[in-house]
C-alpha cells in the first residue's frame, strides 16, 4: 500500500500539487481493508478523488508520455500493488465466460510466467497466442500467495516484433490418468486468434469457421498429489492412435463430435504414465508422455508408501 501512495503522491507532486501521504494512505486503507476494493479499483478511486477536488484532468494524470512505470521482468514482481510494465510473449489463452473480463491467460518472459486479466471495461485491443506485446502500466496483484496482473483503463498495450524464449520450470510427474476433462478430444480453434470455440463461437470473434484440431487435458494422481496437464494434436494422435481425420470421420459418422471425447476415455483413462513439459501456473504443457507398461518395485515401493500415509 505505501508504494501505492507514494506512486499517487509524485504523480501529483510532478502536477505541481502537494498531496498529503497520510491522507492518501488513509482513503486507501480505508476502501482496502474495510470495503476490500481490490487495490486497482481503490487507486483509481483515490485518484478520482483527488483529480476532482483539485481540478484535475484524467488525461493529464494518466498521460503516458508524464506517468512512466519502470518495465521490469516477471521474476522481479515482488509486491501487490505494484504499478510495472512487462514485456513478454502470451504462452496461453484460456477459455473465459465471465461478462467483466475480456481476455485472461499467462504472459512470459526470459525469467517466467504470469496470469494477466484484462477487464473489458479497459477497453483494449486483442492480444494473441505467441506473440509478444508491452503492458504498459498494470498493477501487480497477489492472490492465493501468487502473483498476478491486471489491466486496466489506465493501461496500454503495444505490439512487438521481438520473439521472446519464454523461461519456464520443466518437470516430470508420474501417475494414473484419472480423467480427461470437458474440452478434450476433436475441437474447433478460432482461424484468428487460435482459442478453443465454444458452441462454434469464438469469445473476441464471433460465429466463425473453425479450425479442427486434437487435445486431451488430462488430469493425473500419483496417489498424495493430482496434476493437471495439456496434450496437443501430436502426442494425442500417438497416444491414442487416432489421427485428426479419423477423428473428424468418427465425429461425422455419429454426427457428435463427443464420441472422440468417449474413444479417449476408453483407450487411456486409467492407466499410469510419466509425462514432462513446461509448468505453466496449474498445467504441465506436455513435451513427452510415455505409458509405465510395468512399475518398477522402487515405484511400487513408493505408490504403496504413499497410499499408506493417506489412511
Amino acid at each position: 500500500m505505501k508504494e501505492t501512495a507514494n506512486n499517487i503522491r509524485a504523480r501529483f507532486s510532478e502536477l505541481g500539487l502537494d498531496i498529503s501521504i497520510d491522507e492518501i494512505e488513509e482513503r486507501l486503507e480505508k476502501l482496502l481493508t474495510k470495503f476490500k476494493v481490490p487495490e486497482d479499483e481503490a487507486y483509481r478511486s483515490v485518484v478520482n478523488y483527488f483529480l476532482k477536488e483539485h481540478n484535475v484532468s484524467k488525461n493529464s494524470f494518466y498521460s503516458s508520455n508524464q506517468f512512466d512505470v519502470p518495465q521490469m521482468k516477471i521474476s522481479d514482481l515482488s509486491e501487490d500493488g505494484q504499478w510495472v510494465s512487462i514485456k513478454g510473449r502470451i504462452a496461453q489463452l484460456w477459455e473465459n465466460s465471465h461478462e467483466s473480463i475480456d481476455q485472461v491467460g499467462l504472459i512470459g518472459d526470459e525469467t517466467g510466467v504470469i496470469k494477466f486479466t484484462k477487464w473489458k471495461n479497459a477497453n483494449l485491443p486483442e492480444v494473441a497466442e505467441d506473440k509478444t506485446y508491452t503492458f504498459k502500466n498494470v498493477v501487480v496483484n497477489e492472490w492465493n500467495e501468487k502473483f498476478q496482473l491486471n489491466l486496466n483503463k489506465t493501461s496500454s498495450i503495444v505490439e512487438e516484433d521481438d520473439e521472446i524464449e519464454i523461461g519456464t520450470s520443466v518437470i516430470t510427474f508420474t501417475g494414473a490418468m484419472v480423467d480427461i476433462q470437458t474440452g478434450s478430444g476433436l475441437i474447433k480453434r478460432c482461424p484468428e486468434c487460435n482459442r478453443a470455440l465454444t458452441k462454434g463461437a469464438c469469445n473476441e470473434h464471433g460465429k466463425v469457421n473453425g479450425i479442427y484440431d486434437l487435445r486431451i487435458k488430462a488430469v493425473f494422481d500419483d496417489g498424495s498429489s493430482i496434476q493437471e496437464a495439456i496434450i496437443g494434436r501430436e502426442m494425442t494422435e500417438k497416444l491414442a492412435d487416432i489421427s485428426l481425420d479419423n477423428a473428424v470421420a468418427m465425429a461425422a459418422d455419429a454426427l457428435d463430435q463427443g464420441v472422440v471425447h468417449e474413444h479417449l476415455m476408453k483407450t487411456l483413462n486409467g492407466r499410469y504414465y510419466t509425462i514432462s513439459g513446461s509448468k505453466l501456473e496449474r498445467y504441465i504443457l506436455v513435451d513427452e508422455i510415455y505409458m509405465e507398461t510395468e512399475l518398477n518395485k522402487e515405484r511400487l515401493v513408493e505408490l504403496i508408501s504413499k497410499a499408506q500415509e493417506l489412511v
